[in-house]
């Protein structure tokens, strides 16, 4: 996985910027390891996002220029230094436009490849779904838990980071689960007409109304928040039709709630699925695309090795996980 710059480096300025290679390291175990050589505190290291342990990846960082000999000698089994140069501010989370994702499955037989194929062609037309992925949740998966409990007043914890952190899980696990159900109600409308679909999910008479027609497999409910793609501002969805016509041509996609303070709210029949997701959280919430478009995807089956190499670039904050999980299940 590779970052991909929200801008071009200045070349000169009081920061310095370095492109580093990690692997079987956790950014943050990466940031202690560059402070204790340089050592400066890890806070004064400025990065973009946080990157898969199980996984080789790079990304950039940045340091006070003041460092630019000291990190010259530096060496590591786990980190590499691939390039520096000078720029005008310190990183911060989110300056970036997003990840370059590179893979390859192993052991993939020619009639494997043909689904391979054909699940990257619904994929490059119709995108996936943005859960959070299974790094998000910890070790075991659960510590959303610990979030869970923090909330809920059960649980107190000292420290301000972690306290955030499992909160911030908790939150990433109530849209995990808003994201679940919405597939599910789209998913009814593949079997049943709108009507049954909506005593199958139990929704009040009228939900689900004009939705079967709409082009794309997630369907658009009156009252979601949109926003345009893949930035812009948000706004609810009024005129259901056009906004369902628009997001099948990848111009704007549906948003999902991260439940807590300042966060905009779903009206009408969205509303009505996603309160129940909407727990009250002390911490600030956002909304997040439900709904991404992987592009500059890339493929290539090697016979003689049974391998088969793809390549695709994502948003920031979207997980390869979503893409990697639909081609797997196709093996299956």
């Amino acid at each position: 996985m590779e970052e991909i710059p929200l801008y071009e480096w200045a070349g000169e300025g009081e920061h310095l910027i370095i492109l580093v290679r990690k692997k079987e390291l956790t950014t943050w175990e990466m940031l202690d390891i560059l402070s204790s050589h340089l050592g400066i505190r890890r806070r004064e290291i400025g990065y973009a996002g946080l990157k898969d342990k199980h996984a080789m990846t790079m990304q950039y960082l940045s340091l006070p220029a003041t460092h630019e000999t000291a990190i010259e000698s530096f060496a590591h089994p786990q980190i590499k230094i691939l390039s520096t140069t000078r720029h005008t501010n310190k990183l911060r989370i989110g300056h970036l436009k997003g990840n370059r994702f590179s893979l390859r499955f192993k052991k993939v037989l020619g009639v494997q490849q043909a689904k391979l194929d054909s699940v990257l062609d619904w994929i490059e037309a119709n995108g996936v779904p943005n859960y959070f992925g299974y790094q998000r949740f910890g070790r075991d998966g659960d510590n959303w838990r610990e979030g869970q409990a923090i909330v809920e007043g059960s649980v107190r914890m000292r420290d301000r980071k972690t306290r955030e952190f499992l909160i911030s899980a908790y939150q990433s696990y109530l849209f995990n689960n808003w994201l679940s159900r919405r597939i599910e109600i789209s998913r009814l409308l593949d079997g049943f007409d709108e009507s049954e679909a909506e005593k199958a999910a139990g929704l009040p008479t009228g939900t689900l109304v004009g939705t079967a027609k709409q082009k794309h497999f997630f369907k658009i409910l009156r009252g979601d928040v949109m926003m345009h793609y893949p930035h812009g501002r948000i706004f609810h969805a009024d005129e259901v039709e056009e906004e369902a016509e628009k997001f099948a041509r990848k111009d704007r996609t549906p948003t999902g709630l991260i439940p807590g303070k300042k966060a905009k709210r779903a009206e009408g029949e969205s509303r009505e699925v996603e309160a129940k997701f909407d727990v009250p959280i002390a911490e600030d919430g956002s909304r997040r695309y439900a709904w991404i478009f992987p592009t500059e995807i890339t493929r290539k089956y090697l016979p003689e090795k049974a391998h088969y190499e793809l390549g695709f670039v994502l948003p920031k904050g979207s997980y390869a996980t979503n893409v990697v999980d639909l081609l797997r299940g196709s093996m299956e």
